[in-house]
């Protein structure tokens, strides 16, 4: 008798059939999107979206593939959550980051060549051209100017370096006293395009201060300090925000949805804007984005396949803080970030050294229950926190923005690590890893949309007009 064949086995890094026919399909219909927009007069935004379905596809094929390689090359870690501890691959961000800057490089003749090469006499000589209107056609879809390839070009770079800091702190672990300085070096690309391109330093003061300082205040130098500093910020506030399956990319997500609403917003009014360009810009970065972190996703939610690494958090705050600078949007953004920007605040005393501050501040797996719990830094025996940050601790405990432990004595041995994951649990008690990272991520969207809202809406009560058609509008008559 002649029994059925066994089905052959897979070690875990092969594609299922299902999965297999899913990719090759979104691959051959964005091929031919592809296709016909390039020879055809398809818009470059239909190409950015294919070109993001093909980015998903990639990396979350090779993400499964190279599993196994980055293991035996040491780039692994142990899952601190899990009862058993399991190592998985570490680093993954690395692979989402270059398949992300090769879709983008793939992607530069799409909104470019028409203005370079087909409206010229064909090698880039501008002594043949057609008129404006052959060449821009349509407000929402039309092709860049040539002008806005240094911007495409020095956001690459920008994203590079970063690229290349993420995979450095992943190798080296480098020290925080270091490795924050280096994305505001990352930076200087796209400060020196902006300072060509766009120029502008001032500032909308709000309506009751405008009788005394003017509509606008120039900054001058300290405006591109302060952009630095958001370049900063950004991918160091993503890599604090971390230490669950999920919540990195969870959170990078919610960003990126929250920043293509703010730029469809400025898309589809009824009336040409002046700020079109710079929001096609940031979709053309943000899209792309979205698909390879939605692949990456798949990979490491709850229970985590891939650790994505600090490489991945370094380059999604990079691409938060390019398009927020390159899209004359930096303060939107700053809106977007305000739980990023409240954990960095919680965390100052323990990161100025005020407060003990352990290697992992993530929070503490309960194998007995099976729940996070708030995890805890003690003070070495003999010393004490200084008078005045225990009044502050006790504060906070009252408040219940902390929790904190004391012995017979009166005095404070240990308290609760101040990060927002550790906060949320003490306000909602122990909880199973995937709750905590889907409540996490709701806040973020919630505070997001309030301020996008803000933005928006409330912003007019004490701004006459939009800051950016304002700014505009003051360098074009200066």
């Amino acid at each position: 008798m002649v029994g059925r064949s066994p089905k052959p086995k897979t070690d875990g890094t092969s594609l299922s059939r299902s999965e297999f026919l899913l990719h090759t399909s979104i691959v051959f219909a964005a091929s031919v999107v592809l296709v016909n927009t390039f020879h055809g007069d398809g818009e470059p935004l239909a190409a950015n979206v294919a070109l993001a379905l093909i980015g998903f596809s990639l990396c979350h094929s090779m993400v499964r593939w190279l599993g196994p390689t980055f293991i035996k090359a040491g780039f692994k870690g142990c899952d601190l959550s899990k009862p058993h501890r399991p190592e998985i691959p570490e680093c993954m961000g690395a692979v989402c980051a270059a398949v992300y800057l090769l879709v983008l490089i793939v992607f530069i003749p799409f909104p470019f060549y028409k203005d370079i090469v087909a409206a010229t006499s064909g090698g880039g000589n501008r002594d043949v051209v057609y008129q404006v209107e052959h060449v821009q056609q349509g407000r929402l879809l039309h092709r860049f100017p040539h002008s806005k390839l240094a911007s495409y070009l020095s956001a690459i770079i920008s994203l590079q370096t970063t690229a290349l800091l993420g995979i450095g702190d992943d190798l080296f672990d480098i020290r925080w006293r270091h490795k924050w300085w280096i994305p505001g070096l990352a930076a200087i690309p796209i400060l020196v395009v902006y300072f060509v391109d766009f120029g502008v330093t001032s500032v909308v003061l709000p309506i009751p201060l405008q009788p005394y300082l003017g509509e606008l205040l120039d900054l001058g130098p300290l405006y591109y300090v302060y952009m630095a500093c958001v370049a900063m910020f950004c991918p160091q506030s993503i890599n604090m925000l971390a230490g669950i399956n999920g919540i990195e990319v969870a959170q990078s997500l919610v960003i990126s949805f929250l920043l293509v609403l703010n730029d469809a917003l400025y898309l589809l009014t009824p009336y040409p804007h002046p700020a079109t360009d710079s929001h096609l810009f940031s979709l053309y970065l943000l899209l792309p984005w979205i698909g390879v972190s939605v692949a990456l996703l798949l990979h490491n939610r709850y229970p985590a396949r891939v650790f994505v690494g600090d490489t991945y958090c370094y380059f999604s705050g990079m691409v938060f803080a390019t398009v927020g600078i390159l899209g004359h949007f930096s303060k939107t953004l700053g809106l977007l970030l305000v739980p990023q920007l409240a954990n960095a605040a919680y965390s100052a005393p323990q990161l100025f050294g005020l407060v003990p501050c352990p290697r992992h501040r993530l929070p503490r797996f309960n194998p007995r229950t099976g729940l996070m719990e708030p995890s805890v830094t003690t003070w070495p025996p003999g010393r004490q926190p200084r008078p005045l940050v225990a009044v502050a601790l006790r504060l906070l405990a009252r408040l219940h923005l902390l929790r904190i432990s004391e012995d017979e004595d009166g005095n404070i041995t240990e308290a609760s690590n101040m990060t927002l994951l550790n906060l949320w649990l003490v306000w909602r008690g122990p909880l199973r890893e995937d709750r905590l990272a889907l409540e996490v991520t709701i806040l973020q969207l919630v505070v997001g949309l309030f301020g996008l809202f803000a933005r928006h809406c409330l912003a007019l009560l004490i701004f006459k007009e939009d800051n950016w058609a304002l700014a505009s509008a003051t360098e074009v008559s200066s």
